[in-house]
């Protein structure tokens, strides 16, 4: 199939489909219906999602990208309100392709996408969030936002402050050294005020 080398008999591989509010970033708070890809080309040991295609029984394989943003948008209850999808994985730009773009805007969509930006989006997608990985590179350089998790051994927020981002985040990171990392990011905000504290509000609200 066309744009996915991992694929062998179709063309997306989704492994969530679910309807909740955004917990992060400058869209925290925000109803969304959320695309969680499979499949990632990272293995960060601080990842705290399953990306793996083994069950794909909470969202599905999908042959066509007007299946897909069908199967999305009957995830949205309020025609009255322009939908809202975020694109999220894994890595969604693995899969996320000019097709899916223009079908979940000819749905009415407006599209968000959270990456480790080491891949270019399709064109046309309304708002990017990057989230740099150490020992990747960074080949999306530019965007909406953009999400540091903090703290990373020898990975600093500040080699990141001069790219065209308009919103830039730390987020603490999660796990048993969480308290720790929250305090951390508070005095890097302060010392730093570019950055903006960032929360993961789904966590908790106990939420999707």
């Amino acid at each position: 199939m066309r744009g996915h080398s991992f694929q062998d008999h179709f063309m997306y591989l989704v492994k969530d489909i679910f309807y909740s509010l955004q917990g992060e970033g400058a869209n925290a708070g925000r109803a969304a219906v959320f695309c969680r890809f499979a499949v990632c080309n990272l293995a960060c040991d601080f990842c705290d999602t399953d990306f793996s295609a083994k069950d794909l029984s909470r969202g599905g394989r999908f042959d066509s990208a007007a299946e897909l943003s069908l199967a999305l948008l009957a995830h949205w209850p309020d025609p009255r309100v322009r939908p809202f999808v975020v694109c999220t994985g894994g890595e969604p730009l693995l899969q996320l392709d000019q097709p899916l773009v223009d079908a979940l805007h000819a749905g009415g969509f407006e599209i968000a996408v959270e990456t480790n930006g080491t891949r270019q989006p399709p064109a046309g997608v309304d708002w990017i969030c990057v989230s740099p990985k150490r020992d990747s590179e960074l080949i999306l350089r530019q965007g909406n936002e953009l999400k540091f998790i903090y703290p990373q051994d020898d990975f600093s927020p500040e080699s990141f402050e001069d790219l065209a981002f308009d919103h830039f985040f730390l987020q603490p990171m999660d796990g048993p050294e969480k308290d720790r990392n929250t305090a951390a990011a508070v005095q890097y905000c302060l010392a730093h005020p570019k950055w903006r504290l960032s929360f993961q509000l789904h966590k908790l609200l106990r939420i999707p």
